[in-house]
């Protein structure tokens, strides 16, 4: 068990998934952002990640369980997951790639 499953709200099988994307600690967690990551996850993991991965990575870096940061954050971490989907698809219209 590595770093990253010692965080509230994260086990081996999220360490797991992190891992696979260049996530191995909390500090490469921090930098990365929890929605880059969860975007990350979707594109570029085995296993294809719920919102409450999203989730539980946010409550993860704010010592909080997911649960309460599903109640909490859901609206404005849905709305900054949406943001980043529509620069990368206006991106996309002007052939223009990026590695989110």
């Amino acid at each position: 068990m590595g770093e990253l499953s010692k965080l509230k709200g994260l086990g081996p099988k999220s360490e797991k998934c992190l891992c696979e994307i260049g996530i191995n600690t909390r500090e490469d967690l921090e930098r990365t952002g929890a929605v880059r990551a969860f975007i990350k996850l979707k594109n570029e993991c085995s296993i294809k990640p719920s919102l409450n991965f999203l989730y539980a990575m946010v409550g993860a870096l704010e010592n909080e369980h997911w649960t309460n940061i599903a109640k909490s954050e859901k609206g404005r971490l849905l709305m900054e997951l949406e943001g980043y989907r529509e620069l990368e698809e206006m991106l996309k219209a002007e052939g223009i790639e990026i590695e989110i």
